[in-house]
């Protein structure tokens, strides 16, 4: 019984400070509009993931417009794909900035025009590169942001650095794919 009052008083205060785990916003998440901003933009987004587990827990994506491009590309890895035989990794033209999961977004980093096109065709390289696109783990990972972190990684200029509540995003640090 006082192991069961220990983890109910642990977990409750764990839940209490869940706001200090939320990621810092850049910016309204909002990818501009293609036809309106022809320059191109590349984003990052997190979105809490389904249920409880959203107040520890974001899912990220990246997505990209390249320069005059009509439309963008959404790169994420997507868990139950792999149930279904299919790779994880989700690359689709589309919504960018679309709710998770009935979760708003928030916009982790922004950038566009010239240095924002010098980073579309290698970031959609490096997603194509991503090493375990038939596995997904939700901890520790790889998982949704072990995918976005192996882009940042790839691409270090690009200054990606995602919150805490990115579970999995350290997964990748020491992987021997990174030395490639």
């Amino acid at each position: 019984m006082l192991t069961l009052a220990t983890l109910t008083v642990g977990f409750m205060a764990l839940a209490g400070l869940s706001w200090a785990l939320e990621p810092r916003a850049v910016g309204m998440a909002v990818a501009p509009d293609p036809d309106q901003h022809r320059e191109a933009v590349v984003q990052v987004y997190g979105a809490n993931v389904w249920g409880v587990r959203g107040r520890f827990a974001i899912h990220t994506w990246i997505v990209t417009k390249a320069t005059d491009a009509d439309r963008y590309r959404r790169y994420q890895v997507i868990g139950w794909r792999q149930r279904q035989g299919q790779s994880v990794v989700s690359i689709s033209d589309g919504n960018p900035d679309g709710h998770w999961f009935g979760a708003r977004p928030v916009l982790l980093l922004d950038r566009r025009g010239a240095e924002a096109h010098s980073f579309v065709a290698r970031i959609h390289e490096a997603a194509l590169t991503y090493p375990y696109p038939d596995r997904y783990e939700m901890w520790p990972g790889p998982n949704s942001n072990s995918f976005t972190a192996w882009i940042g990684l790839r691409i270090p200029e690009l200054g990606l650095d995602l919150p805490a509540k990115a579970i999995g995003k350290d997964w990748m640090r020491n992987d021997p794919h990174l030395a490639r």
